[in-house]
């Protein structure tokens, strides 16, 4: 196939479309590199410099690619940024994706992936968390992604849309060549990887007194390379809808602090702060959709192997893509 990626210089982007481009398809990439990485796109796929905002530029990018689908990434990810700019998360991720659905409408392009999130549950109803838990986001990204989810449904019942959501918990890892490098930081395991490497003095916990065994949240860690190959799959077959990605194990902060200690050989110093607003104690998801339809099963669900390809990567790019 000839594939769209939107947000192709980002982190889970980039490796997705690295993915693609070893399954055998062809990828424009089409990123503003305002927050993504030249450095991270594959030389064998073609990069558009453009903002999803310009309807005029994701309409002609469209038009001239002429794919047979759209994998759409590009988006604003700071939970604690969309609480102080909301307009800007909405302007960007919600504008943005209504320029796009326009765009594929124009160009009668129909297959759409799009990187949704746990974050439109909200506080979960239940854990693990399956697609039919309601969507309550408490904050304006993960509404921003419902809204969206919103945009692409209605095209699809107005226009024939095929739009497949997945909504993925918490992405780590890296491949051989590319990983995560975001500007700021907020991850835990690139912020625990960067104390082993002597960049920050130690980690910081926030909150020690949730409802979980050792009183740290709990959170499930995905590798991205198995979300990359849900992108592939869902491409690939003949589907529609959402789909929750995670090895539906969950981990606890103090957890994964041991395992990369274990892993980098590093003491980690660790520090406790008061629990940040918003928090739930626990984020685990239910993917038996996924393994029954897509015929998704997570290659690396062990956290130890996850740990040690971020720090493979973190270790040869200690300055990230140095840009």
């Amino acid at each position: 196939m000839k594939v769209f990626v939107t947000g192709g210089a980002g982190y889970i982007g980039s490796v997705t479309t690295r993915r693609l481009l070893d399954a055998g398809h062809s990828v424009v990439v089409f990123d503003s590199l305002e927050r993504g990485h030249r450095a991270a796109v594959d030389a064998r796929a073609r990069l558009v410099a453009g903002d999803l905002r310009n309807a005029a530029a994701i309409r002609d990018a469209l038009a001239a690619a002429r794919p047979d689908a759209v994998v759409h990434f590009a988006a604003f990810a700071y939970v604690g940024e969309s609480m102080e700019n909301p307009g800007l998360y909405f302007a960007n991720n919600v504008g943005g994706g209504i320029n796009l659905a326009e765009a594929m409408r124009l160009a009668g392009v129909k297959k759409l992936v799009f990187s949704s999130s746990c974050a439109t549950y909200g506080h979960p109803e239940r854990v693990p968390i399956d697609e039919k838990v309601p969507q309550r986001p408490i904050n304006p990204y993960g509404e921003s992604k419902l809204q969206c989810e919103g945009v692409f449904r209605w095209y699809e019942r107005i226009y024939g849309l095929q739009p497949v959501f997945l909504r993925y918990f918490n992405a780590c890892g890296a491949d051989a060549r590319f990983g995560e490098d975001h500007r700021p930081e907020t991850h835990l395991i690139p912020l625990v990887l960067d104390v082993a490497l002597g960049r920050r003095p130690q980690i910081t916990i926030f909150g020690e007194d949730y409802a979980t065994p050792d009183g740290t949240c709990i959170r499930d860690y995905i590798h991205v390379l198995d979300l990359a190959q849900a992108h592939v799959l869902a491409l690939e077959k003949s589907v529609s809808g959402p789909f929750n990605l995670g090895n539906g194990d969950g981990y606890s902060v103090r957890e994964v602090i041991a395992a990369a200690r274990e892993v980098t050989r590093h003491a980690i110093p660790a520090v406790t702060a008061p629990r940040r607003p918003g928090d739930p104690d626990r984020l685990v998801a239910a993917s038996a959709q996924a393994r029954e339809v897509l015929g998704w099963k997570p290659e690396f669900p062990v956290l130890s192997d996850i740990l040690q390809s971020a720090w493979a990567w973190k270790c040869q790019h200690p300055q990230g893509y140095g840009e």
